[in-house]
């Protein structure tokens, strides 16, 4: 084998579920890896090809700097050759952070910051300032108020107050405890003559702010109304704030905290307006404008301003210095050529200091796209995660431009993908499969797209090249309708909605038109607020929707938010731990005979507490391995070897299998096995419903996909005894799966809509929208051009409207019509 052919040889992978796969594949071309979800095709593009040009990387490093980097391990194959430098743009799942933005994701801020530092226009009595002092995210930077979040989270009197005709005796400061607490507070209150028989609004503006936020706490002496003997105890004051402030700084007691949150409220930073920055550098401006104010601006205007800012005089009416110009012009110049990249991708409607946690998925992934391309790479091999996950067929075209001139700068792309329209612009696609799992790890196909036609047991195959027209599904007629009139929320300016009800809903858009917005947020809090339900999300109090009319909410009695938060944020959290599927099978080991002869509990057969896990690794099956010239590592753990288990509890089986065996199957396999266990058997059921069938039941949290995440849950909530009227909302729920998974996913909801609950999604895929009753349609663009009900109708009435998803409609039936 030539390294010099163009191609890169493969031989012997075996990583994962990967069964010994041999296969050669082209460089310099765009190259789709593809296959069912689970069928491998990431074990072979992330866990074998990036892995191997990741560890050959490493071994020419120096053995100290190999400390700083964070390795991959290396890959289970025989050999690779041909292959160039990778780099990787996986998907991101984690928690998005508060103090991430557009321009922190895109690098852009520091260039800001600088610029503001050696160019801006300093204001009398301000020295120089560092670039650090720009931003705040640094010591030097933040507000000290609210530590650089531009959010401080405080009480207001309406909150503490709720009614301010009572007195303070009938409970007027709603804030304070109940119960023996609150009568000394108010036996305090009235030691220090202040009325509290007087209703509220009658008190003096100075005694009711001193009483809900004085940090002052006298000491009172308080005698007992019934007590004949002359004594009493001193009582010490606590505003309303000041007790408040404690129970959530103090208390262990996560009630007491819960009833503390009532009372707070996230607000703008009175210090710094919002900025998160010290007085200082929210003084200098350039073109004319704070550094906050230029974060502010969309990024399409960007431009224009600082161009602007180059003529502009720096200093106050003096000439400016050649050098402070020529810095300001260097800087200015990059900062466009960077931002010409995002517009390009349609993202000129975002602003520098967008919010990362407001950010579709697909304008991340555009975002992290845009950062690589500017970066001038060449001759390296590029492998990316689903890059069209999240986008809307219309936001796709431009991506697949910019994959283009990617592999135009003479790179190899190689791309895990499911979105079909991907896979028909590839030079090359490698199919995995045929099934997922233990079914699945073979070479399918390898080779041009139109070949993929002829291979009758290619499952993409079938998608790509459909042998017959998608069968027709009579429309469901709502039994109702839930209208939001006048709705505002981020880009979402006074919207009139009506969602049909007893049916399945589609609400459609380009990236960033408000979709999630109105789904997840605006409709989810109406409804949970009329059902007194507490939001799963501890952000939601703060994007508080402005509205005017609600009606047909009543309808539901139960809210379900299915969404792509990660199920758990530790290794400890799992598939089965998060079903109750755990509960069950810890049960089953601890009802056998060999348990009962040795006293075991369920307890004994769980890894996150003391007793039946291995104290070595304290149940996480591997251990931290310290190497002196090089990086800290992890390996197996050495006394249980990853079974996270001691041997006493190991010893005991179930069907002649281990815990730790059971937990190593996948769902598939273990629904083979619990064949005879009612309650596991329903568990396993609904995951493999939803295509999560490939799944261990000890796959960690951290390894599981947002899509799969979403679709956990769903399964969670699919094994339950169903009921109607329920509202389901699910946002993207077919992110990251195959056409074929994505038919067992519609056939779970569409169960759901016919037991009489409601379903709404957020979606982007063609055979999802067409399989929905109803298709609400935003837009017509993203961010400021978006937030607009474009189109609202059945699936083909919607196809015949205005609007980019209408179009793409269109062009999909055309498309799935048999050859």
């Amino acid at each position: 084998m030539n390294d010099m052919d163009g191609w890169v040889h493969v031989r012997g992978a075996r990583e994962n579920n990967l069964q010994n796969i041999d296969l050669d594949i082209p460089r310099d071309q765009l190259v789709v890896f593809t296959g069912v979800s689970g069928s491998g095709k990431s074990s072979l593009a992330f866990g074998t090809l990036y892995a191997e040009a990741q560890r050959r990387y490493f071994e020419s490093v120096a053995p100290y700097a190999r400390r700083l980097l964070n390795q991959v391990g290396a890959p289970d194959v025989g050999e690779i050759s041909g292959l160039p430098p990778a780099v990787a743009l996986q998907q991101r799942r984690g928690a998005p952070s508060s103090r991430s933005t557009v321009g922190t994701i895109t690098t852009l801020s520091n260039l800001l910051r600088m610029l503001y530092s050696r160019a801006g226009t300093y204001p009398f009595g301000v020295d120089h300032l560092s670039a650090e002092a720009f931003s705040p995210n640094t010591a030097a930077g933040a507000c000290p108020r609210c530590h650089g979040l531009g959010v401080v989270h405080d009480v207001t009197e309406d909150l503490l107050v709720p009614d301010p005709s009572l007195s303070i005796r009938d409970g007027a400061i709603a804030a304070w405890p109940g119960a023996w607490q609150g009568a000394n507070l108010r036996s305090i209150v009235s030691g220090l003559d202040i009325d509290i028989e007087k209703p509220w609004n009658t008190l003096s503006r100075t005694d009711r702010e001193w009483l809900l936020y004085t940090d002052e706490q006298p000491s009172v002496l308080v005698k007992p109304e019934r007590d004949r003997i002359d004594n009493g105890y001193y009582g010490k004051f606590w505003s309303a704030r000041k007790h408040i402030m404690n129970v959530l700084s103090q208390s262990q007691s996560q009630r007491m905290r819960d009833r503390a949150l009532r009372f707070v409220q996230s607000m703008q930073c009175p210090d710094c307006l919002g900025s998160g920055l010290q007085p200082s550098a929210g003084a200098v401006t350039f073109a004319g404008l704070t550094i906050a104010q230029m974060n502010a601006v969309p990024l399409a205007d960007i431009a224009t301003r600082l161009r602007h800012g180059i003529d502009a005089s720096p200093n106050s009416g003096e000439s400016a210095p050649a050098e402070t110009t020529e810095v300001a012009r260097r800087i200015t110049h990059d900062v466009i050529a960077r931002v010409d990249v995002l517009l390009d991708l349609g993202l000129g409607y975002l602003s520098l200091g967008r919010n990362s946690t407001t950010l579709s998925p697909g304008e991340s992934q555009r975002l992290r796209i845009a950062t690589q391309l500017r970066s001038g790479l060449f001759g390296v091999i590029y492998v990316l995660d689903e890059p069209s996950a999240g986008l809307h067929p219309a936001d796709a075209q431009p991506l697949l431009d910019v994959l283009d001139r990617l592999k135009a700068s003479g790179n190899s792309l190689f791309v895990v993908e499911h979105d079909l329209d991907v896979i028909r612009r590839a030079d090359w696609v490698i199919d995995i499969g045929p099934g997922a799992g233990e079914g699945g790890g073979q070479l399918v196909y390898s080779g041009p797209v139109d070949g993929l036609a002829a291979v009758e047991e290619s499952v993409t195959g079938r998608y790509l090249f459909p042998r017959a027209a998608p069968s027709a599904r009579e429309v469901r007629t709502p039994d109702s309708w839930l209208r939001l009139a006048e709705a505002s929320l981020h880009n979402l300016r006074n919207v009139t909605v009506d969602f049909p009800l007893g049916v399945m809903t589609a609400v459609t858009g380009v990236s960033g038109s408000g979709k999630s917005t109105l789904v997840t947020q605006v409709l989810a809090q109406i409804v949970r607020r009329h059902l007194g339900a507490t939001p799963d999300d501890p952000e939601a109090a703060e994007r508080q929707v402005d509205i005017g009319d609600v009606s047909g909410v009543d309808a539901f009695d139960r809210l379900v938010l299915v969404d792509q938060r990660p199920i758990g944020r530790t290794p400890r959290s799992n598939l089965a731990t998060y079903t109750g599927m755990f509960d069950v099978v810890r049960k089953l080991f601890a009802a056998t005979d060999e348990s009962k002869a040795r006293d075991y509990t369920a307890s004994r057969f769980s890894f996150n507490v003391a007793g039946g896990r291995c104290e070595t690794c304290q149940g996480e099956g591997f251990v931290s391995v310290e190497l002196l010239f090089l990086p800290g590592t992890y390996a197996p753990c050495h006394t249980c070897h990853g079974a996270r288990y001691n041997t006493e509890t190991l010893e005991v089986t179930y069907h002649d299998r281990s815990i730790a065996e059971v937990l190593a199957m996948t769902v598939d396999t273990a629904a083979g096995f619990f064949a005879d266990v009612p309650s596991a058997t329903r568990s396993l059921t609904a995951l493999r419903d939803v295509g999560l069938g490939y799944l261990r039941l000890g796959q960690p949290a951290t390894e599981l996909s947002g899509g799969e995440a979403q679709r956990i849950k769903l399964a969670t909530e699919l094994q339950r005894a169903q009921r109607g009227h329920a509202l389901y909302l699910l946002d993207e729920p077919t992110s990251g799966l195959h056409p074929a998974d994505i038919r067992l996913l519609l056939n779970q909801l569409q169960q759901l809509v016919d037991a009489g609950n409601t379903v709404i999604v957020v979606e982007h895929d063609h055979a999802t929208i067409t399989a929905c009753d109803w298709v609400i349609d935003l837009g017509p663009g993203g961010g400021d051009a978006g937030g607009q009900v474009v189109a609202s109708g059945t699936p083909d009435s919607v196809a015949q409207g205005p609007g980019a998803t209408a179009e793409h409609l269109a062009k999909w039936k055309a498309r799935n019509q048999p050859a």
